[in-house]
């Protein structure tokens, strides 16, 4: 050993252990190059660290240096197989390097020290789905969702549901979304699209509690109050849906909304009103949503203003983003043949049968 001043000896592990304390903070502080250095001297002092390959393996995976970082891991678990961690890092890179085999074992041995491994689970939920399991990846992903930290456990929860919805499985989307809530994990975005489910599943009044809490959550999102109105006009009850409307609109003053607000006042045959919300429609409209131009176009037609609304429907149309839009340009067509607007409507048609229409207005 070597001999410090006052003739003590130091003790080769004792300073090893104060050179991988110092590479962890390097790491944690985001200084790789100074964590590597560290745990060089770790190597020097206690070559057979059992911690100093996992430790290493980190920094390379921040690194961006997936051939290392695997080296490393597999070196770990071979010093220490019981830890868990290590396994399921090496599950996530075997994942990425497409070796699902090795990704699968590696996940058996991680989940087999710890079932609540939420690395793991998310891991074993990615393979599942590439093998067509969605079943089985649903599972996992619900499993890693309880059992991660809380800032990771809505995204887990969103990979589940979005993974069901591309299934065109709402049903299941819906229970996996009730279940996230029965276990109090929750959003703005997750109740919000837990209203989503709701409606879809012909349930209008949980859908508005669902939506009235996410508005809770995320009282900064116009869309939640709109929905709320929306439902509650649905379900007959046009002063709450006038109430939740004009909340929305505190939000963000935007055009559907005073479209919708138009459609109700014409309803009430209060022209007055008609007048007031469609010119505020037509000041705050913001051209970037289908949606809202077609609402919009369709109430200038109520009003006999067709003309403006076939000015308003052709000029998108034309955008890029809607070239591929055939209900779109059949109802462009359609309202462009009604005034005689005979160029535009051959413009329209031409764009029409190009995408496949058989006929066109």
């Amino acid at each position: 050993m070597a001999a410090c001043p006052g003739g003590l000896k130091r003790d080769p592990l004792l300073e090893a252990d104060g050179h991988y304390l110092a590479g962890t903070s390097a790491y944690l502080k985001g200084d790789l190059a100074e964590a590597h250095q560290h745990f060089d001297e770790v190597k020097r002092l206690n070559p057979s660290d059992r911690r100093l390959p996992a430790a290493e393996g980190e920094v390379f995976v921040s690194e961006g240096k997936m051939p290392e970082a695997i080296a490393a891991f597999e070196e770990g678990a071979r010093r220490d197989p019981k830890r868990s961690t290590t396994w399921s890092r090496l599950a996530a890179l075997y994942a990425l390097k497409n070796d699902d085999q090795k990704a699968s074992e590696a996940v058996s041995k991680a989940l087999a020290l710890n079932p609540r491994d939420f690395d793991a689970l998310e891991v074993a939920a990615s393979v599942a789905l590439k093998l067509g399991a969605l079943d089985e990846a649903v599972k996992r992903w619900s499993e890693a969702s309880e059992s991660a930290p809380e800032g990771d456990r809505v995204a887990l929860v969103q990979k589940a549901t979005a993974a069901l919805m591309r299934a065109k499985r709402p049903t299941d989307a819906l229970a996996v979304l009730q279940r996230a809530k029965k276990n109090g994990i929750t959003s703005g975005d997750l109740l919000s699209e837990l209203g989503d489910r709701l409606v879809d599943a012909g349930q209008p009044e949980e859908a508005i509690a669902a939506y009235t809490e996410a508005v809770a959550l995320a009282p900064n999102d116009p869309t939640l109050w709109q929905l709320i109105g929306e439902l509650e006009l649905k379900q007959g009850r046009a002063e709450k849906a006038i109430a939740a409307f004009h909340v929305s609109l505190k939000v963000r003053d935007r055009g559907v909304v005073h479209v919708a607000l138009a459609k109700l006042c014409q309803a009430t045959r209060e022209q007055e009103c008609v007048t007031h919300e469609l010119d505020a429609a037509l000041k705050t409209a913001s051209g970037e949503e289908l949606l809202e131009t077609i609402d919009l176009s369709d109430l200038l037609v109520s009003v006999g203003r067709a003309r403006d609304a076939l000015s308003l429907l052709s000029a998108v149309s034309e955008e890029p983003e809607q070239k591929a839009n055939l209900a779109l340009h059949l109802r462009v067509a359609q309202l462009a043949r009604s005034l005689k607007e005979n160029g535009v409507s051959r413009s329209a048609c031409v764009r029409a049968t190009a995408l496949g229409a058989s006929r066109c207005p």
